[in-house]
């Protein structure tokens, strides 16, 4: 499978709402998850933490309005996209938030992943 092919699949696989599914399949068991610096979690290792800090964020959603992710741009053994959520949180409101997604894929499993977003 390319990087492409692994981009392809991941953006099909969040676009219908099966962002558990995409980590199971795409992430290599010792995935890096990088974000924001303020962020509660700014680095989390590992298959297993990151699909927890995944399942965390979907939890601490109330409501999901709306969402959507961009169609993939690769090179070499990185891609990225854009990500947008429309989501009100149980904790802290209703925000919009967008952010640029960068993955970095060997032996056709994402190893890293790295998101870039205003904090609000």
């Amino acid at each position: 499978m390319s990087t492409e092919s692994v981009a392809n699949q991941l953006v099909s696989l969040c676009r219908e709402n099966k962002n558990m599914e995409a980590l199971e399949l795409l992430y290599a068991d010792d995935v890096v998850s990088t974000e924001h610096p303020n962020a509660p979690q700014p680095i989390t290792e590992g298959k297993a933490a990151v699909t927890q800090k995944s399942i965390d964020w979907f939890s601490n959603v109330e409501e999901f309005h709306s969402g959507s992710v961009s169609d993939p741009i690769v090179a070499g053994d990185h891609f990225s996209c854009s990500m947008s959520f429309d989501v009100t949180f149980k904790e802290g409101g209703r925000i919009q938030m967008e952010e640029i997604c960068v993955f970095h894929v060997v032996n056709d499993k994402i190893v890293a992943e790295q998101f870039f977003y205003s904090m609000p």
